[in-house]
């Protein structure tokens, strides 16, 4: 199956809570590769290169996000990752 690239930003509550940590622990189970930071206008944004089902999955996931988080929205589009291939997660 073709692995693809997604950008995902999450807003809410989503920094200083442990979202990054969480979802690195959820993206690493499901076998996404990429990467998650949190940006300067409080929003998290996480980059996931894998295939459909474990993409769809993961976003699931991701709208809940941890305990302490609250997440109030989620924007995702296809990123053109011009042929990166990452071989795994990080937190950035």
């Amino acid at each position: 199956m073709k692995r693809q690239t997604l950008q995902i930003r999450v807003s809410g509550l989503v920094q200083g809570v442990g979202y990054r940590r969480w979802a690195w622990i959820k993206a690493v189970s499901l076998g996404i590769d990429g990467q998650v930071r949190n940006l300067s206008d409080g929003w998290v944004e996480i980059l996931a290169q894998a295939e459909d089902t474990a993409l769809r999955t993961f976003l699931e996931l991701l709208r809940e996000g941890p305990r302490l988080a609250k997440v109030t929205g989620l924007e995702v589009e296809p990123y053109h990752a011009n042929g990166l291939d990452w071989r795994r997660f990080e937190v950035r």
